[in-house]
C-alpha cells in the first residue's frame, strides 16, 4: 500500500522531482545499478569523445570543427570572460585559442577524462597572453592566471566533468570580484551585485535598491568606475562592461 501511495504521489510532481523520490525508495542494491548505469553512460560518452580526438589528431578538420563547436562557448563563458573582463577581449582570445587548438591538436594525448581538460589549459594560455599584452589588471592578474594555467596542467589527468571544472572557474572570479566589491561604497557593491552578480534586471535592480531606473544607471556607473579604480583600472571594461 506505500509502495501504491508513493507511486501516486510521484506521478504528480515534476519529472526531476519524481525521479529523485523514485530514488531515494530504491533498496541499495538498486541504487548500485542506477550508480553503474551512470557510470557506463559516462564510459560511452568518453569513447565517443576519444574516437573523435584521434580523427582530430590525424588532421580531421570537420571533427576539430565539431570540438570547438561543443567546448568553444564553456571556453569563453567560464575561463576567458571573467578573466579578461571584456567581451571583445575574450572574443579575441577565443579565436586565438581556436587558431592554437587547430595548430597543436596533433600533440594532444588522450588520458580517459575527455578533451576539455586541455581545451582549458590552451585557453588559460591565451588569455595569459592577452593580460600581459594589455599591462593593465583586470579581476585576474598574470600572476593569478599563470598560476592557474600551471595547476591546470598538473590536473589534465583529473577525471571532474566539464560542469565541475566550470562551476570552479565561475566560483573563482564571483571570488575575486567578491574580494574587490569589499573595497568600496557598500550602496556601489550592492548595485553590482544586483546586476553582474545576480543578472538582476534594470527595474528589479532599481527596486532592491529603493531608486528610480534611472538613478540605478547613475549609481551602477560610479559603482563601476569605482571598482574599476580599485583594482587598478585606467579604461576598458569590467565584465562585458556597463549593462
Amino acid at each position: 500500500m506505500r509502495s501504491r501511495r508513493m507511486s501516486t504521489a510521484a506521478r504528480s510532481l515534476p519529472a526531476q522531482v519524481a525521479r529523485i523520490v523514485r530514488l531515494v525508495t530504491l533498496p541499495p542494491k538498486a541504487l548500485a545499478a542506477v550508480g553503474a548505469e551512470v557510470s557506463a553512460e559516462r564510459a560511452r560518452e568518453l569513447a565517443v569523445e576519444q574516437a573523435l580526438a584521434e580523427r582530430a589528431r590525424a588532421g580531421d578538420r570537420p571533427a576539430i570543427a565539431a570540438i570547438l563547436r561543443k567546448y568553444g562557448p564553456i571556453l569563453y563563458r567560464s575561463v576567458l570572460l571573467p578573466r579578461l573582463g571584456s567581451e571583445a577581449a575574450a572574443q579575441d582570445a577565443l579565436a586565438d585559442t581556436y587558431v592554437r587548438v587547430v595548430e597543436r591538436f596533433g600533440q594532444f594525448e588522450w588520458r580517459g577524462c575527455g578533451i576539455y581538460p586541455w581545451l582549458r589549459v590552451v585557453a588559460l594560455r591565451i588569455a595569459l597572453d592577452a593580460l600581459r599584452a594589455r599591462k593593465r589588471e583586470t579581476l585576474f592578474l598574470p600572476e593569478d592566471l599563470e598560476r592557474a594555467a600551471d595547476a591546470a596542467e598538473r590536473d589534465l589527468d583529473r577525471g571532474m566533468d566539464v560542469e565541475l571544472w566550470e562551476k570552479r572557474d565561475r566560483e573563482a572570479a564571483k571570488s575575486k570580484l567578491e574580494h574587490a566589491l569589499g573595497q568600496i561604497n557598500s550602496r556601489y557593491a550592492t548595485a553590482i551585485r544586483l546586476r553582474v552578480l545576480e543578472e538582476k534586471s534594470r527595474e528589479d535592480a532599481a527596486r532592491a535598491l529603493e531608486v528610480s531606473v534611472g538613478t540605478l544607471d547613475v549609481v551602477l556607473h560610479r559603482a563601476l568606475k569605482a571598482l574599476k579604480k580599485a583594482l587598478g583600472h585606467e579604461d576598458g571594461e569590467l565584465l562585458g562592461g556597463t549593462p
